[in-house]
């Protein structure tokens, strides 16, 4: 079965067609600023492309519904776009894609793979808010987790490579999420109901004491929009020192980066311990993504004292490969 895998960002498109022993057939990465995907220019690159026999999207957000990979149809779609509320900034751009490619081809049955199925295995203590019930039956308010799609990947590679059971996953890019996976199984996360909780990332600012925010914005007058323009594009490293990239940071030698350093390193370090700390101990710490595959300096100093965990665990780098896994997933699924 070949699978077109088709990942849509905020300004790209990536399209990968795998053949049935994942091997990589054909690929386009396409232009797509704010969402908007020149439908000619998808055309084109659809049609020289080998041609598949599936196409699997990766969505971000599956509600409390959409727990494994599932086959879109009218019903399906409605369903998604329904979701859009619990994750407006993602949401939407994985539905274009997958609108957009199915206008292209619409004989070619389509699959969509979640950023946060692989979460939905998550102990009730570690997916559950301290807030009133009423409230989190109403809205479906639970720590939903991010990036399962990459976790999953890594943690079942970092399984086949090792024979580990008890495995956290670091997946360090501009977004950055750790989990907890005993058995193949996602136990616990650092991302919740949003994608800004947990880490220290490029320009979000992680977990913040929501009394701050309180305070703020009283004090500032700020809108809510403007709260969360300054949570999810100005904080992060950027907020810290003056910019998202980390290999600029690593080369500069001045106070504001080695503060942005140390917050983004003290706050990963922990949520590693306090991940191993969920699974009962620790036999595999895995990095992938831009930064955890590439910054060898970010891997070194968030494994310094971390000893104490396991001694024998093993650290391994693995690339991120979210096409394999959605095209994994999508042959689960069967023809």
């Amino acid at each position: 079965m070949r699978v077109l895998v088709v990942n849509a960002g905020s300004s790209s498109v990536k399209l990968r067609v795998l053949g049935d022993g994942d091997e990589l057939l054909g690929e386009r990465d396409l232009d797509a600023p704010r969402s908007e995907i020149d439908r000619d220019e998808l055309t084109r690159a659809l049609r020289e492309l080998p041609a598949a026999d599936v196409a699997g999207h990766r969505v971000v957000h599956g509600g409390q519904r959409f727990r494994e990979a599932v086959r879109v149809d009218d019903a399906v779609l409605r369903q998604l776009r329904q979701l859009t509320d619990l994750a407006p900034l993602h949401q939407p751009k994985s539905l274009a894609g997958l609108e957009a490619v199915s206008q292209v081809l619409p004989d070619v049955p389509a699959v969509a793979c979640f950023d946060t199925a692989f979460h939905a295995t998550l102990h009730a203590a570690a997916a559950t808010y301290a807030l009133p019930a009423a409230l989190r039956e109403r809205f479906g308010i639970r720590r939903y987790g991010f990036h399962g799609l990459s976790h999953a990947y890594a943690s079942r590679r970092a399984a086949e490579l090792t024979g580990a059971r008890r495995i956290v996953t670091c997946h360090l890019g501009a977004g950055a999420s750790l989990a907890a996976v005993l058995d193949g199984r996602s136990i616990d996360t650092t991302m919740g109901f949003t994608p800004l909780e947990g880490l220290v990332m490029a320009t979000r600012s992680g977990s913040v004491d929501p009394g701050l925010i309180l305070w703020l914005l009283e004090r500032e007058r700020m809108t809510e929009p403007q709260m969360a323009a300054m949570l999810e594009h100005e904080s992060g490293l950027l907020g810290l020192a003056g910019t998202a990239d980390m290999r600029e940071l690593l080369a500069r030698n001045d106070p504001d980066a080695e503060l942005a350093l140390g917050v983004y390193v003290h706050r990963l370090r922990a949520g590693i311990a306090a991940m191993a700390a969920s699974l009962g101990g620790l036999d595999a710490l895995v990095f992938t993504g831009g930064v955890g595959e590439n910054a060898d300096a970010i891997r070194l100093r968030a494994t310094e004292g971390l000893e104490f965990l396991d001694a024998a665990a093993r650290t391994l780098v693995i690339p991120a490969r979210e096409d394999l896994e959605i095209a994994r997933q999508v042959r689960r699924l069967g023809p």
